[in-house]
């Protein structure tokens, strides 16, 4: 029958509306703004008592709380304000100390019954819903020490394959690495390996009494080359790691010679992102020391759980992080928490030569981290914040080697699954070349974000009243048949958004406008050609069928060109120009579905099946 769609149809648009209702349902029910309290350890628990000490701690400075969500290693306290929260933060950090970390977030009031079928709000982008800003150093001095430490142990394992005796081999003055040997002969042999392996080196002969010394130093190309290395692996690094965050359209970017700046908008865990971002840790794998060992060759350590309980280890490094090619999170046979390593090919080719020949001895896990502590001091009578870099070294494992290891293995040792998890991610993540501090932490508050909100919001309603307004003026009965659609297409793009986890910037309600205006002219083309008809005097039910049919094919083209620009700029495009690609892609889809399917379904519910004597759609030939 003309102009009417069979049952199934009907039922499938109207499931697709309730689950689009559904979905941006959670979209109505706005955050509470919060402070977050998480351990600075990934193992440590928020227990009631830390609650109750920051509960106390802020109903003393006369902040009223709104609620209190606690869970095992993490705790949200809701505020009225975002004044209260800004004020809250640093009362509640004074209170519980450096073993925990404050931050500011926002705490979803979506209710339980739609949080039961998955629904949850839209992420808004930074420029919206506010964010962090992460303004981190590298430490270039430590990226070259560091390449020299391993370059040394390299050259000093090397030449004890050669049986070439020597003594020293430590890095000195930052960029020199200083052999001593006793013969001329051997210093001789050594300088000839080194000079073949070893290029980037130059090297310096000198004798001193009865010591013939070699001075390898790297020249200020080479170190420049290791500086802009560190910093671009750095920057790798952490956007693997921002990746494994799931933070969508962050921004992670260089800025000078040796600063990054990281962008991470609407997280919802920002202790976590600060916690994994910051944490320029690093393995190392060593041997235990003989119990004859000489004191300068070895270094004793705490371990990470017990730090009364010390071991000595050797200087040398076996293998670091940066040779670590995968990490997974597994358990035991005991049930324990434990993490897979998976050595690269020069990784694995050095872990079976230490442990060939030291099967009995002990191999331990050194976990390096650097981190930047803020202390407050009294100066003149004033309070001032400084900086301190503090590096903490401590043994994560020391096991027993039964059998030669090669490129895979274990971590055991590990205090939680929480641990184990957060450990396997930063090494999945990669290694940083170089120690990174927090030069500037900004938080983007909420007040900005919800002026560019409001503007946004002011916009989209302006827009769509007017369209609206001409729709229901030009084309009647019609218009709010167009009025209803565009209502649904706007409820179904937020729903797709917030079911993809798409994050809302302010490009992206300009894409929104776009879209609405998009759809508005699929209604009218759809309108206009049913116009057409009525003039050329085709009865009523056949100018519906027609408008439908012969607009369908410029709908459809007209926005398929429109998506193929959006597709582009999501392709090449980055940050504010993704989130507005993403949101008119999403926008093009949709209100297809509501022009073509959804107002020809309630038009066809009108004026379908029946005789119809004319239409309500405006203009001098409408009625015939």
């Amino acid at each position: 029958m003309l102009n009417k769609y069979p049952l199934w149809k009907n039922i499938l648009i109207l499931v697709v509306l309730a689950i689009g209702f559904v979905y941006a349902l959670p979209n109505v029910f706005p955050d509470d703004y919060a402070i977050q309290i998480t351990g600075a350890r990934s193992g440590t628990e928020i227990s009631q008592q830390t609650v109750d000490r920051a509960s106390e701690a802020l109903e003393e400075a006369g902040i009223t709380i709104k609620g209190i969500d606690r869970e095992e290693r993490s705790a949200l306290i809701r505020v009225n304000s975002s004044d209260d929260q800004l004020q809250a933060r640093p009362v509640v950090q004074q209170a519980l100390g450096d073993e925990f970390l404050v931050a500011l977030n926002m705490a979803e009031s979506t209710p339980d019954w739609l949080k039961a079928v998955g629904a949850g709000p839209m992420k808004l982008g930074l420029d919206l819903r506010g964010g962090v800003h992460f303004l981190l150093e590298v430490d270039m001095e430590t990226a070259v020490e560091q390449r020299l430490d391993a370059t040394a142990s390299q050259i000093k394992r090397e030449l004890r394959e050669e049986r070439i005796r020597y003594r020293g081999g430590d890095v000195s003055d930052g960029n020199r690495i200083e052999l001593s040997f006793r013969s001329e002969q051997d210093r001789s042999q050594a300088f000839d390996i080194i000079r073949d392996r070893y290029n980037e080196f130059l090297l310096d002969e000198s004798t001193e009494e009865d010591n013939y010394l070699l001075n390898l130093s790297l020249s200020e190309q080479e170190i420049q080359q290791i500086q802009d290395y560190a910093i671009e692996q750095n920057l790798t690094t952490i956007r693997n790691r921002v990746n494994e965050l799931g933070v969508a359209e962050p921004l992670v970017q260089r800025q000078g010679a040796d600063r990054i700046i990281v962008e991470l908008p609407g997280v919802q865990d920002t202790a976590q992102a600060k916690r994994v971002l910051g944490a320029t840790a690093n393995l190392e794998f060593r041997l235990a020391a003989r119990q004859d060992a000489p004191a300068a060759s070895t270094e004793t350590y705490p371990f990470r759980d017990e730090p009364g309980r010390t071991a000595r280890l050797e200087r040398e490094v076996i293998v670091t992080g940066e040779n670590v090619a995968n990490a997974s999170q597994s358990f035991d046979e005991n049930g324990m928490p434990q993490v897979n390593i998976t050595l690269d090919g020069v990784g694995g080719d050095l872990m079976t030569r230490a442990t060939r020949n030291s099967v009995g001895r002990g191999m331990a896990v050194l976990f390096i981290e650097f981190r930047t502590e803020m202390e407050q001091e009294v100066v003149d009578g004033e309070v001032v914040t400084r900086e301190e870099r503090v590096q903490e070294t401590s043994i994560i494992s020391l096991a027993t080697i039964q059998s030669t290891l090669g490129s895979s293995f274990r971590i055991t040792g590990l205090d939680s699954i929480h641990e184990a998890s957060e450990l396997a991610l930063l090494l999945r993540a990669g290694a940083l070349a170089a120690p990174m501090y927090f030069v500037q932490e900004r938080t983007i508050g909420p007040s900005l974000g919800q002026q560019n909100i409001d503007a946004g919001f002011m916009s989209v309603v302006v827009g769509f009243c007017l369209v609206l307004v001409f729709m229901a003026v030009f084309y009647r009965a019609f218009g709010l048949v167009a009025n209803v659609a565009l209502t649904l297409n706007l409820m179904l793009l937020l729903a797709c958004m917030s079911i993809i986890s798409a994050t809302l910037t302010l490009p992206g309600i300009a894409g929104i406008v776009l879209t609405v205006g998009m759809a508005g002219d699929a209604n009218v083309l759809i309108f206009e050609r049913i116009r057409e008809e009525l003039r050329e005097g085709v009865s009523p039910q056949l100018a519906i069928n027609s408008g439908y049919s012969r607009a369908f094919v410029s709908i459809v083209d007209a926005n398929i060109t429109t998506f193929l620009v959006a597709i582009i700029l999501f392709a090449m495009g980055s940050g504010p120009v993704k989130g507005f690609a993403v949101t008119l892609s999403i926008g093009i889809v949709t209100s297809l579905f509501t022009a073509l399917v959804v107002s020809r379904g309630m038009v066809n519910a009108i004026y379908g099946g029946r005789k119809v004597e004319s239409l309500s759609i405006g203009g001098k030939l409408a009625n015939v």
